[in-house]
């Protein structure tokens, strides 16, 4: 079993070279799970069992009938786990305080960076906030916000933290003003513009800890209600 596991993992290694060394990118497809085997001398299962590996991690994505297709998660370093789906209310005061003590200092330094095509992206990311449901990665203003720190680790730290606590992320968002929520991205966005890190860091510590506030006050009046004091808003997410 050990020389099993230890050939999937050599074997996932070489696929992801190969994807490397060939300059694949997303959206582009692998060999054949086929010509995989005949390549690296190993069974077809094998293969499929490395390219599971990988689709785990975003890396890749199966689709039957069609191929393996390279994923935009193939150049992130740093990957969330698919089989963590906390939905409590200390997973959600979990990722909050992350947040503030991370986001902060990513504003500070998108306002010393002002890279034009990433602020242009926080901009079109304003009306996100509005929405009840979104997506994590596309059009979300605190990732186009980390985007802007110009420090690929950040974002991808943001990026990995708020896909494994997305139930979380979600309930918090149904606690919090859709358009004080709005105002307070563009107030944070407003700083960067003008360059003002410290303001832009200020103002992004005082929209997460209102956010945090709101979270606690939701959960505490749904307590009362319900007596369950486990989950957020009384009920699973």
């Amino acid at each position: 079993m050990t020389s099993t596991v230890g050939l999937v993992e050599r074997l996932t290694r070489e696929i992801v070279d190969t994807i490397r060394t060939e300059n694949l990118q997303p959206g582009q497809t692998l060999p054949s799970a086929k010509v995989l085997a005949a390549r690296f001398e190993v069974t077809v299962p094998t293969v499929r069992e490395a390219l599971r590996r990988l689709e785990a991690t975003g890396s890749v994505e199966l689709k039957h009938g069609s191929g393996t297709y390279v994923r935009e998660a193939i150049n992130r370093r740093i990957l969330d786990n698919p089989h963590y789906v906390p939905v409590d209310l200390a997973a959600a005061i979990e990722l909050l305080d992350a947040r503030i003590a991370i986001e902060p200092g990513i504003a500070e330094l998108a306002a010393t960076v002002q890279e034009p095509d990433a602020v242009s992206s926080m901009e079109s990311a304003l009306d996100n906030a509005l929405q009840v449901e979104t997506a994590v990665p596309a059009g979300h203003f605190h990732v186009e916000l980390a985007r802007a720190s110009g420090n690929r680790a950040l974002h991808e730290m943001l990026v990995s933290l708020l896909a494994i606590h997305s139930r979380t992320q979600q309930a918090a968002r149904t606690s919090y003003d859709r358009l004080r929520d709005h105002d307070e991205h563009a107030d944070i966005l407003d700083a960067i513009r003008r360059g003002d890190g410290f303001e832009a860091s200020h103002r992004t510590r005082k929209h997460l800890e209102a956010i945090k506030a709101a979270v606690l006050a939701d959960w505490a009046d749904d307590t009362d209600q319900t007596g369950d004091a486990d989950t957020i808003g009384g009920s699973q997410q």
